[in-house]
């Protein structure tokens, strides 16, 4: 009998906001040159907290907050400040070592 195979998602493993800026740090880190792969670790952060209650919070429409974070979206900086202030974190500039 064949294994059917079932889809993972990394959002799952979020367990604390701790694990939630351990993941977004790795994706700068390893990506930080690729707006969509920062754009994308965006969709799975709000995922996991929910994207209903996170479009409420951000003063976006659920379906507009599905299109900025999908792979052919293309948000503004304005719709990342109010995604990122809504799931509590903070855009910081620093000094490249």
């Amino acid at each position: 009998m064949p294994v059917k195979p079932s889809r993972w998602g990394s959002a799952e493993y979020f367990q604390t906001e701790e694990d939630i800026q351990v993941y977004l740090e790795a994706v700068l880190e390893d990506e930080g040159d690729d707006p969509a792969d920062i754009i994308h670790a965006l969709g799975v952060v709000a995922r996991a907290k929910n994207m209903s209650k996170l479009a409420r919070e951000a003063g976006i429409s659920r379906e507009g907050l599905y299109k900025a974070l999908s792979e052919e979206g293309n948000p503004t900086f304005a719709t990342v400040a109010k995604i990122a202030r809504a799931l509590g974190l903070q855009i910081r500039f620093q000094t490249a070592a």
